[in-house]
């Protein structure tokens, strides 16, 4: 396997690298070979494997009564009405 460098990278696309490996779960050399692999044509994109990020500022914010709480009113709801099904 053959090894290249790649020089006259900037801290900002350094920074980039660093927290996109980070949230894919990978060094940051497995992305780059990901990345060339996929912009030269030997990686077929994903189609529906779309991943949204947009409510991760939320995760984990809940106190233990709030999530108490919440839990009753989901269970709360999740009980079935006798009346109804008869």
């Amino acid at each position: 396997m053959k090894a290249i460098t790649i020089r006259g990278i900037d801290a900002t696309v350094s920074e980039k690298l660093k927290q996109t490996a980070k949230k894919e779960g990978k060094s940051i050399n497995q992305l780059v070979l990901d990345l060339i692999r996929q912009n030269v044509g030997m990686q077929k994109k994903k189609k529906f494997t779309r991943q949204y990020d947009d409510l991760d500022h939320l995760f984990g914010k809940w106190s233990g009564a709030e999530f108490e709480k919440i839990k009753s009113l989901i269970e709360n709801q999740r009980k079935i009405d006798p009346e109804l099904w008869q």
